[in-house]
């Protein structure tokens, strides 16, 4: 499995909590008909994309770590530890050693972030945000500046000050509170060559993460959850069932994919399964991602 790739004088590693079939397609993709699933279903199976015993979508749940010349990033933070997830069992109080032990076989520690930068807040991609030390809840990596964007933010605070928000109030207040967040616009910029894309339609706020001196035409993209799957790349209208807007979520993917289709970008995708990251390209009415490291 592919866990380190240069994109010019950026080394990006890829650290891997969990790889494995989580979801039922027709139940994560409401509008997806068994026909459809069928019409397509041995080259999900090729791609890895589709499980064949389970018949379930298999998702890739990540982080993507920059080393730039000057800075360690790290985008998304997965799922964590000891965290009060009852609706997903597999995530619920996991108290396992995969991502640590996976940021150590890459040469980093904790102390080696620089950034966090997360695409949106949602469950697994906050969730190492924090950790637990004498029953509270502490910055993971204690050096770092945590990157939110503030209309995300604030988005959630108020979800959570209506109904509480278990990752809100866990993974990203938390941080808030410790005095470690840069709430930023979508002007946000870093190394030079980091900044943010907007992306809505996930949640109200999402946004991808770009690398490259271009805005235009980056050198890779981290695309957070504006995809989910490679079904979408093909059927970019499919959205899923935890898009906030789903019709605008569907017209960001399209209009990101048509952005970013044969102009040579790395497109990161969060959840796609392994190797992950690939080159769009036209199929048909839609698109493909080719594995491109």
């Amino acid at each position: 499995m592919t866990t380190r790739f240069a994109v010019g004088d950026v080394t990006v590693h890829r650290i891997v909590e969990q790889e494995q079939p989580l979801f039922d397609p027709l139940t994560f993709f409401p509008g997806l008909t068994r026909e459809r699933l069928e019409e397509n279903r041995a080259w999900l199976e090729a791609a890895r994309a589709l499980d064949p015993a389970s018949g379930n979508l298999v998702l890739c749940i990540q982080s993507y770590v920059l080393r730039t010349p000057r800075h360690t990033i790290l985008i998304d933070t997965c799922v964590g530890n000891h965290k009060e997830r009852p609706a997903r069992p597999f995530w619920h109080r996991k108290t396992d050693d995969t991502y640590m032990r996976a940021l150590a076989a890459e040469g980093l520690s904790v102390e080696d972030i620089d950034y966090v930068m997360c695409t949106h807040l949602h469950v697994d991609h906050v969730g190492w945000n924090t950790r637990l030390e004498n029953g509270r809840w502490v910055p993971t990596f204690p050096k770092a500046r945590y990157v939110f964007a503030k209309k995300e933010y604030d988005f959630w605070v108020q979800e959570h000050a209506r109904e509480p928000q278990g990752p809100i109030a866990d993974s990203v207040l938390p941080i808030v509170e410790a005095g470690r967040a840069e709430l930023v616009d979508h002007g946000f910029t870093l190394d030079d060559h980091i900044s943010l894309e907007p992306t809505p339609g996930h949640t109200p706020d999402h946004v991808a993460v770009r690398l490259g001196r271009s805005a235009a035409r980056p050198d890779a993209v981290f695309t957070g959850d504006l995809i989910h799957s490679p079904l979408q790349a093909r059927y970019p209208e499919q959205s899923m069932r935890a898009d906030f807007d789903p019709q605008q979520a569907a017209r960001t993917r399209r209009a990101f994919l048509e952005r970013y289709c044969d102009t040579g970008t790395l497109c990161c995708m969060a959840h796609f399964p392994s190797p992950s990251a690939g080159r769009i390209t036209r199929w048909g009415e839609g698109f493909r991602c080719d594995p491109a490291v």
